[in-house]
């Protein structure tokens, strides 16, 4: 594919992923944008709650592949899952290849390939590492044919970036899941959401709230004549320009963008703010969208929890694997419990740890805990 081609199927791509975030039974046909972005059979996306809930939903390409690997449990043989997590390649980058972790060997005579992949014609595997919420953990799996070749570093590059649309999108349709939610419908199910969420028109106007955000205005957030105010001084200006740039179109749904941390007075954790461009489309996904031009997300960070490792990934410019042990031996846990928690060696949580050192400057637990505090936590 051509370099306009491939920026065109991620343009659309990720259009689709906002389309899902109100509507859940659209993941399917997002996830199959994603894969058509590298030319792929398909994309499975998988969640895990840390109350135990879990579940899969993928592309409709890959309907027959996750029926098989589900009703005759592959996941028990499925060795480059397992050959993952044993030494640790997941908290090393947000985007995991087989590539260095299986051998030749392996991929010609392991049954998972002879037997399930080669049946479903699935040779290479990419999974992207997604946090939308502290207590739920996502993978994306990108799934490959054999007549292409390994997944490439710009591939990946590109991957990780469609993974933190996806997550964005997640931040709002996660809760939609549940089918008690998703039994209320979309409008019940936005009233009962913990997520903050503001919808603004092309001026600027909250053209709806819902109670999560409502209860948030007063501290950092005020209505001022319909329209949205966060923050004071340079922050308020700043935060401003850049609502004023996403309602104009100037930053678009391919651009990456970092949250906004508003520190308060009311609270020792800063509200988590990220926003959310909106493409106009020809259908209407969810009445409140139908004036919609761009998504604001505040998160209430519970202070009684570990920061979340999303935030602490993209405040510290971590991966998310190191995020997560960061904010968990910044909460007072030692190495082995936290270690214990992610489901990770000891000696794979030491070498996490030594790696966030020394990406952010510092060379003792005391000192991470002391700049995560200042930076996300207070």
């Amino acid at each position: 594919m051509t370099s306009a081609t491939i920026s065109e199927l991620f343009i659309c791509a990720v259009e689709a992923i906002y389309d899902a975030a109100p509507a859940p039974e659209k993941w399917p046909m997002a996830l199959q944008a994603i894969a058509d972005c590298f030319g792929d059979i398909g994309t499975l996306m998988m969640w895990h709650r840390d109350d135990g809930g879990f579940g899969t939903i993928v592309s409709p390409s890959l309907i027959a592949a996750q029926k098989d690997y589900e009703e005759n449990q592959w996941y028990l043989r499925d060795l480059p899952a397992q050959r993952l997590v044993e030494r640790g390649y997941l908290s090393h980058s947000d985007t995991i290849v087989e590539r260095g972790a299986i051998t030749d060997e392996e991929m010609a005579t392991h049954p998972y390939y002879t037997e399930f992949s080669a049946r479903h014609g699935i040779r290479w595997r990419m999974g992207i590492a997604i946090a939308p919420d502290p207590r739920i953990v996502v993978w994306m799996a990108l799934q490959r044919g054999p007549h292409k070749p390994p997944f490439a570093d710009d591939e990946r590059e590109l991957a990780a970036r469609l993974g933190r649309h996806v997550e964005k999108s997640l931040r709002l349709s996660i809760r939609l899941f549940d089918a008690e939610l998703t039994n209320l419908g979309l409008g019940d199910a936005l009233l009962r959401l913990g997520i903050g969420v503001f919808a603004l028109d092309a001026l600027g106007r909250v053209a709806f709230s819902n109670p999560a955000a409502e209860r948030l205005i007063g501290d950092q957030i005020h209505l001022v004549n319909g329209a949205l105010r966060m923050g004071t001084g340079s922050q308020r200006t700043e935060i401003e320009a850049a609502v004023a740039r996403v309602l104009k179109g100037e930053i678009g749904v391919s651009a990456d963008t970092k949250p906004i941390l508003l520190h308060r007075a009311s609270s020792d954790r800063p509200l988590v703010v990220y926003l959310l461009p909106i493409r106009l489309t020809a259908h209407a996904a969810a009445q409140f969208l139908t004036h919609t031009r761009a998504i604001v997300l505040v998160i209430d960070p519970r202070t009684d929890e570990p920061a979340d490792p999303g935030v602490v990934r993209d405040v510290l410019g971590l991966t998310l694997g190191e995020a997560r042990v960061a904010a968990l031996v910044c909460t007072g846990l030692k190495l082995r419990e936290a270690a214990d928690k992610l489901g990770i060696a000891e000696e794979t949580a030491r070498s996490v740890l030594k790696r966030v050192f020394s990406k952010v400057g510092v060379s003792r637990q005391s000192e991470l805990s002391a700049l995560l505090t200042k930076l996300v936590l207070r």
